[in-house]
């Protein structure tokens, strides 16, 4: 799972990654960037490494987040 983050003490609003990456950034009424939250697609993994390459500040970060394990809960049945 690959998500896209902003690091505020970089942004300046330059605004380059909205136009570079459309389907995940929008700008707001500053210039700052929206990002949706959402896992990027694989299909966008490639233009959204470009967007963090190009950023003037370099504020934008790829990041790849291992899926949660889940737990299961007092009394549970292990399965065979």
């Amino acid at each position: 799972m690959n998500t896209i983050d902003i690091d505020w003490t970089r942004c300046d609003g330059h605004g380059l990654c909205s136009r570079l990456l459309p389907e995940k950034i929008t700008l707001d009424e500053w210039g700052y960037p929206i990002i949706d939250g959402r896992e990027l697609p694989p299909d966008l993994v490639r233009s959204a490494r470009a967007a963090a390459l190009t950023c003037p500040v370099l504020a934008l970060r790829i990041t790849r987040r291992q899926p949660k394990a889940v737990v299961a809960g007092p009394g549970a049945i292990p399965r065979r």
